[in-house]
């Protein structure tokens, strides 16, 4: 039996939506705006192509980590034009100040990484496979990440992460 497009995506929100949405808030350095938003859209676009997706999960995460990065990329933009923008952004974080800083340290990609690997408990491969990158490229940006967080954090939060 085939199920109908409402009964499929509940379903799917249920069984991921919550790791997405995790996901989204980490990388984005604690910005519910910004989690709710891309998760909503990609959802959105897994129902336009639903019939051509094999792996819901993968392709739910490549198209947020994609419109992470682009929204991410737009704030940076409107930041060099208007410094004010900056410091809104960072109170509009739920996380700790030091914590909020340090993400922002690190790229996008590495962010992405280190949220699927050590808070969503990914394996390597799986994340390579829920970023749509290579093996490797995922353990470099673990590696990069890792040091620079370390630089960032006081010892104390750098074990409580």
């Amino acid at each position: 039996m085939i199920k109908s497009a409402p009964d499929e995506m509940t379903e799917l929100f249920t069984s991921c939506g919550g790791q997405l949405w995790r996901s989204l808030l980490a990388a984005s350095a604690g910005r519910h705006d910004i989690a709710d938003d891309i998760t909503a859209e990609a959802f959105s676009q897994y129902l336009k192509h639903r019939e051509t997706v094999r792996d819901p999960l993968a392709y739910m995460f490549r198209v947020a980590y994609r419109l992470l990065a682009k929204e991410l990329a737009r704030e940076k933009r409107q930041v060099l034009r208007s410094p004010d923008r900056a410091q809104s952004a960072r109170t509009e974080s739920v996380l700790s100040p030091t914590l909020t800083e340090a993400l922002l340290g690190i790229s996008v990609e590495q962010r992405f990484a280190v949220v699927l690997h050590y808070f969503l408990d990914y394996t390597v491969s799986e994340v390579a496979s829920l970023t749509g990158s290579s093996v490797p490229a995922v353990k470099v940006r673990l590696h990069r990440a890792r040091k620079q967080l370390r630089e960032a954090l006081p010892d104390r939060e750098v074990h409580d992460v």
